[in-house]
């Protein structure tokens, strides 16, 4: 079976495209290389377009007859966000709406659909669940959740049948290091706190000190991408029977601290990682973590990577890898 994976070519689709390939499906990875990377795509064919270009996109879904669509292309960065909104707005709604109306016009009606944590804002209480109020706090949760509502909206109306998967931090690398988390403009704790444990030159901002929490700092739901992987192609099963929209949140339902992460780098580099305690930042709920019983019960997925330390050994082990590549110490 043929699937189009959207942003096929970043971290979190690349991950998938891999999933879908061991599990005996075809990916064919649609990706305008702005953020993604060439050589993550490894399990099937690249078409390298936007997927704003609706006319593209259908060319892509009439050349390889899909049958199915996993939708990652987006941009992701909270703080860009708030300073250029628009381009959120353009990529990740314009983009949906896009892929949708060549969907439409091709009679592909399955949607996989990678969305975030964020369009629930602050939560009113927690673990997180699916039927909580979503008020997202910053233009890139508002821009997931418009793209949320526009496929609901479509799938009420008998257009497509889709679901929705909120993820939570995701974190980690494949086990055999043949891809992982490699962005031009890293915003992630983890990779953040491994470069400045390795370089021991650029010390980590740490921001918030003082909330509620056990040893000050935020808590966070830190999800595997491997497990993030296998989700996709459970929702992916899921989705070929189901009518409608459905939204499912993907984590770990495990809190882990910021001081927790920065533990586990030490201890896998052998080195404390170097940090500036700062003030909190505008927008940083205190706590986010799931409730992840509806995806364990309809889905049927268990994520396997619970221990924070073994999360971050396989991004410890992948930075190794692509810092040498990067700097061409093969």
């Amino acid at each position: 079976m043929q699937v189009l994976v959207t942003g096929g070519a970043g971290y979190i689709g690349s991950h998938t495209c891999q999933a879908l390939s061991a599990m005996g499906f075809q990916p064919i990875t649609l990706d305008s290389l702005v953020t993604g990377h060439e050589w993550a795509v490894q399990w099937g064919p690249l078409e390298k377009g936007d997927v704003r270009d609706t006319a593209f996109v259908r060319q892509v879904l009439e050349k390889h007859r899909i049958e199915a669509v996993m939708h990652f292309a987006a941009l992701s960065l909270v703080g860009e966000s708030v300073t250029e909104p628009l381009r959120y707005y353009d990529n990740n709604v314009s983009g949906t709406l896009s892929l949708l109306t060549a969907m439409g016009q091709c009679g592909v009606s399955k949607l996989v659909f990678s969305s975030t944590c964020a369009v629930y804002g602050v939560p009113p209480s927690l673990p997180i669940k699916e039927d909580m109020p979503t008020a997202p706090v910053n233009p890139y949760g508002r821009s997931k959740l418009a793209a949320e509502n526009a496929i609901f909206d479509a799938a009420n109306a008998g257009k497509l049948d889709a679901v929705m998967l909120r993820y939570f931090n995701a974190a980690g690398a494949d086990s055999e290091l043949r891809i992982g988390e490699a962005h031009v403009h890293e915003s992630h704790l983890i990779p953040l706190a491994v470069r400045a444990a390795r370089l021991q030159s650029d010390p980590l901002k740490v921001f918030g000190t003082d909330y509620d929490t056990p040893d000050g700092t935020c808590l966070r739901d830190y999800v595997h991408v491997a497990d993030l992987a296998d989700a996709h192609v459970a929702a992916l099963h899921f989705v070929m029977g189901a009518r409608r929209g459905h939204r499912f949140n993907l984590g770990t339902g495990v809190p882990v601290s910021v001081r927790e992460v920065l533990a586990a780098v030490g201890k896998a580099i052998q080195k404390p990682v170097p940090v500036i305690e700062s003030p909190r930042r505008e927008g940083d709920p205190m706590s986010l973590y799931a409730a992840n019983d509806l995806a364990k019960r309809e889905l049927g997925w268990t994520p396997k990577h619970l221990d924070i330390n073994d999360i971050v050994k396989s991004a410890v082990a992948w930075d190794a890898k692509y810092s040498a590549v990067a700097t061409g110490h093969h």
